[in-house]
């Protein structure tokens, strides 16, 4: 078990007073077997309400309305977590599916069946495209979803992108480039073309740049495997995610689940400048 603290700050500088309007917050870490938080502090300013939920996908959700006008809108989460997770490989497939292709068991087809659709319906002959080209068709299925993960993560050339959403994944193949996020969304839309279930992860990562602070959130992808349930995979790294990987929110479609999502009202086109500062450290 690990020890980490999670520090995520946003603000919002405004040049003249703004009424902001109804947030949604996606900054709680998804608590399980693997992760338990073990302290957890949100300061917001200017004044607000706030009732939490949880979305159709069991993410924790925050719904912030406020009280007042302000020229400045602060958001500073501090979570202490405890994570177990500490060997990735060890875990085994269910013999019907070490080989790929194979069919999800009946139970498990109508849950699964909404992770299997694609959510960017254009791009899906040139994603098949893609997969075509690396003959994938026969191979061990955890194989094969390493050759894809470790493929985007060793042939593209990462980019960090300040745009909101995702590239398509037709975009990042032909500017062979691309952020987590957009990796992610890539390599989802090629498991969900050979018929695997997945589902987008947003969340953050201890790395030596995180320790420092000045770093941002991370998304990778996950794949239900018989077996094993949800499986982590980062195509950013190309590696299996681990006790590093702190998941706070999932989703089917990628451009769902950003970590804080709003909107305010103001005179006129307003010049908005954004901080963020993400810092995960370990602790003792």
């Amino acid at each position: 078990m690990q020890r980490l603290r999670i520090k995520h700050l946003t603000d919002y500088t405004f040049p003249a007073q703004v009424t902001l309007n109804q947030h949604k917050l996606l900054l709680r870490p998804r608590e399980g077997h693997d992760v338990r938080i073990e302290s957890s502090k949100l300061e917001i300013t200017p004044a607000y309400n706030i009732k939490w939920q949880r979305d159709v996908f069991d993410n924790s959700l925050a719904i912030v309305n406020f009280l007042e006008r302000s020229n400045r809108l602060t958001i500073a989460s501090e979570v202490v977590i405890q994570h177990y997770e500490q060997a990735p490989f060890d875990f085994m497939l269910e013999s019907y599916a070490a080989q790929y292709p194979f069919t999800y068991a009946l139970d498990e087809q109508a849950d699964l069946a909404i992770f299997q659709q694609a959510s960017f319906y254009n791009d899906q002959n040139v994603v098949n495209a893609w997969l075509q080209q690396q003959n994938l068709f026969g191979m061990q299925t955890f194989s094969l979803l390493m050759h894809l993960n470790q493929n985007i993560s060793q042939n593209f050339r990462y980019q960090m992108r300040e745009e909101a959403g995702v590239q398509s994944p037709s975009q990042t193949l032909s500017q062979r480039s691309g952020s987590c996020r957009d990796y992610a969304t890539l390599f989802i839309e090629a498991c969900r073309c050979l018929g695997l279930a997945s589902r987008f992860v947003s969340g953050y990562l201890h790395a030596p740049a995180t320790e420092a602070g000045n770093a941002t959130t991370h998304a990778w992808a996950e794949v239900y495997l018989p077996g094993t349930g949800w499986k982590g995979f980062d195509p950013t790294s190309g590696e299996l995610t681990g006790n590093h990987h702190i998941a706070v929110a999932v989703a089917r479609n990628p451009e769902s689940v950003p970590p804080i999502s709003g909107s305010f009202t103001g005179l006129g086109l307003m010049a908005t400048t954004m901080l963020v500062n993400v810092q995960v450290n370990l602790l003792p």
